[in-house]
C-alpha cells in the first residue's frame, strides 16, 4: 500500500485540518451519503480516532490489509492514521464518534480497550454487551446533539465507556494485522503519550521501542506525518493547550506539567509554534467551543 496516495480527511470528504483542543464530532454515515454513496474509498485521520457502531444493515469493511463481510450490530475502532473505508448496502447506518488524539490521550487510563490497536467486532456475541455497547454509543449521540453546558466535560468518560465495552466483546473480535511500520507507530504514539513529561531522548524510546532508530523514525513520518522529537513537542503542546483551556493553573506550572523545566523557554517554545505567548493563546480561545 503506498500511504502517500491515501487521502486524509478532517471527517469524509472534507480536507484535513488542525483539531481543537478536546475535539469530539458525532454523526451518521447517512449524513454523508450524499457525497459517499455507500463507497467510502480507504482514507486515513491524521489527528483523530473513531468509534464505528453499525446500526442497520450490512456491508464490506477494511482496515489496512483486512477486509471483513459485516452485518449489524458491528463496532469497530480505528486510531489516527489508521487506513479504513467500507462499501455498504442501501439503508446501512452508523453512528461515527470521532475523538482528537489529545481527547483520547486523556481517558486511556479509563479504557479497557487498547487504543493503538485497531478493533473490528462483528456477530452475534453476547446479547447483554451488545445492548450496553449501543446504550452508550447513542447517549453519546444524544448528549453531542443536545450540545448543553459542559457537553466538553461530560463526553470524554462516556467515550471510555464506550469504548471498554468494544473490549469486553474481545471473544468476538476479528483478528488485525497491521504493517510493521504502522504497527511501530502506533506504539511510539502511546508511549509519547505516557512519557512526552520525561524529557527522554530519541534514543530512549527506540530502546523501549527495541527497534532502531531508522525504523522508528521512518514509521513515525510515514505515519503520524513527523519525526519522533517532533511528535514528542507536539504532544507537549497539545498537553499545554488542554491545560491551558480547561484549568485555571498559572503558566509556570503548566510548563513543569508538560516537562519543561524553564517556563521561559516554554514561553518560547509555545509562541514559535501559535504565533502567541500561552497567557495570551488562553484569553483568545477561552470563549471557543471545541465542537465542530
Amino acid at each position: 500500500m503506498d500511504r502517500d496516495a491515501i487521502p486524509e480527511f478532517f471527517v469524509y470528504g472534507v480536507p484535513a485540518r488542525r483539531l481543537a483542543v478536546g475535539f469530539v464530532h458525532v454523526e451518521t454515515v447517512r449524513q454523508r451519503e450524499s457525497i459517499h454513496r455507500g463507497q467510502v474509498a480507504a482514507h486515513r485521520h491524521p489527528q483523530m480516532a473513531q468509534i464505528t457502531f453499525w446500526t442497520s444493515g450490512a456491508g464490506v469493511y477494511a482496515i489496512e490489509d483486512e477486509t471483513w463481510t459485516f452485518s449489524a450490530p458491528t463496532v469497530s475502532f480505528v486510531p489516527a492514521g489508521i487506513v479504513h473505508g467500507f462499501t455498504i448496502e442501501p439503508g446501512t447506518d452508523a453512528i461515527v464518534v470521532s475523538v482528537a488524539e489529545d481527547a483520547l490521550a486523556a481517558i486511556s487510563g479509563q479504557s479497557l480497550l487498547a487504543l493503538d490497536q485497531p478493533a473490528f467486532v462483528s456477530g452475534h456475541g453476547e446479547p447483554v454487551l451488545w445492548d450496553k455497547l449501543e446504550q452508550a454509543v447513542r447517549t453519546i449521540q444524544s448528549e453531542y446533539r443536545d450540545a448543553l453546558p459542559g457537553m466538553e466535560t461530560v463526553l470524554p468518560p462516556m467515550i471510555a465507556v464506550a469504548l471498554s465495552g468494544i473490549a469486553r466483546l474481545a471473544s468476538e473480535r476479528q483478528a488485525i494485522t497491521l504493517p510493521a511500520p504502522v504497527a511501530l507507530a502506533g506504539r511510539l504514539r502511546r508511549l509519547v503519550d505516557r512519557h512526552f513529561r520525561d524529557d527522554w531522548p530519541v534514543e530512549r524510546y527506540v530502546a523501549e521501542l527495541g527497534s532502531t532508530r531508522h525504523l522508528v523514525d521512518r514509521a513515525a513520518r510515514e505515519v503520524l506525518g513527523v519525526g519522533v522529537r517532533q511528535a514528542v513537542g507536539e504532544r507537549r503542546l497539545v498537553e499545554a493547550k488542554r491545560l491551558l483551556l480547561f484549568t485555571v493553573r498559572a503558566v509556570e506550572d503548566i510548563a513543569y506539567d508538560c516537562g519543561f523545566n524553564d517556563p521561559a523557554y516554554f514561553s518560547r517554545f509555545f509562541r514559535q509554534a501559535t504565533g502567541l505567548s500561552p497567557a495570551a493563546w488562553r484569553r483568545e480561545h477561552l470563549t471557543l467551543p471545541t465542537r465542530d
